[in-house]
């Protein structure tokens, strides 16, 4: 049974970075996200591909009980973006994007999707976002992403799909220009007044931040000492952050805490190679193993004084 269901892009990316250069690697926002939360949940993907797609690349997918029945196959060809990036791998340059079949993408989420606790709407359209959240699951614990082009494009649908979910994840940048405050707790103030619990702030090498009406928690990045290819870390992060979620069944204070360490210790799995590769062969010992790593990295003792 589907208890996460995902609706975002599937693509082929073209990626040169100062380690290295690929050509048409699997991407999206979707096929990251699944990626990653497929080791802690059953995964229902919605999304469209071109007739050049090729289904049998993401079989093993399958493997980890991902149901890919919600991949439309439309005339024309996939989504592709090719980006570049110097050795701030924070800033990523477009070179090409062409929208192709997700131009008229229109979620066609099956039945028994509809049913998930989880749900991730994906960078996509946010009159889109609206579509899905009228079709699924009103119990449904939701959490949206966006970027800088529907922020400026699409800001009143952005601003309506925002007050029906549970949680917003932007980078510091999106936060900003949605909130018009510089500073992240003001401006997560203002999001959470609009109606979600918790906000979830992507700041890339330095880690993230994640407000409640509680209170802050922050979190670094796990320290690599080799990083190939950012593209798609925060829809890593997403996927291990809802994907432990869905695994525990709970949405509160110390979860979402412990779904933020996780998200953080997948995306930095991601980083390690180009496109999907390093997660599509990642075994869950090495997840566990990192976990661990990284709470060692992240404690320390109440202070003394004599």
């Amino acid at each position: 049974m589907i208890n996460l269901l995902v609706i975002g892009t599937i693509a082929y990316d073209s990626i040169e970075t100062p380690f290295g250069k690929v050509e048409n690697t699997l991407g999206g926002s979707a096929l990251h996200f699944t990626n990653a939360a497929s080791f802690f949940a059953d995964v229902g993907i919605v999304a469209t591909v071109g007739k050049d797609f090729d289904l049998s690349s993401i079989d093993f997918l399958e493997e980890r009980n991902v149901d890919l029945r919600g991949i439309s196959i439309e005339d024309g060809k996939t989504f592709r973006w090719e980006g570049r990036y110097g050795y701030d791998l924070n800033q990523a340059i477009t070179l090409k994007t062409e929208l192709n079949v997700i131009d008229k993408f229109k979620p066609r989420i099956p039945d028994d999707y509809v049913k998930a606790d989880f749900v991730f709407l994906a960078n996509i359209d946010p009159e889109l976002q609206l579509y899905v959240i009228e079709q699924i699951n009103k119990k449904a614990t939701i959490i949206l992403d966006t970027m800088n082009f529907w922020i400026e494009n699409k800001f009143a649908a952005l601003i309506d799909a925002i007050k029906k979910v549970n949680i917003l994840v932007v980078n510091e940048s999106e936060l900003r220009e949605i909130t018009k405050e510089y500073s992240l707790i003001r401006g997560a103030k203002k999001i959470m007044e609009l109606g979600p619990s918790f906000v979830i702030v992507k700041r890339g090498e330095y880690g993230v931040f994640m407000a409640e009406k509680e209170g802050i928690f922050l979190t670094p990045a796990y320290p690599l000492e080799e990083v190939f290819d950012p593209t798609g870390a925060g829809d890593t992060f997403a996927g291990g952050f809802m994907g432990y979620l869905a695994n525990v069944g709970e949405v509160n204070s110390d979860t979402i805490k412990k779904a933020t360490v996780m998200g953080s210790v997948m995306a930095s799995f991601n980083v390690e190679d180009f496109g999907i590769n390093r997660i599509k062969g990642l075994k869950y010992d090495e997840i566990r193993g990192r976990y661990t790593a990284f709470k060692r990295c992240l404690h320390f003792e109440d202070i003394e004084f004599k």
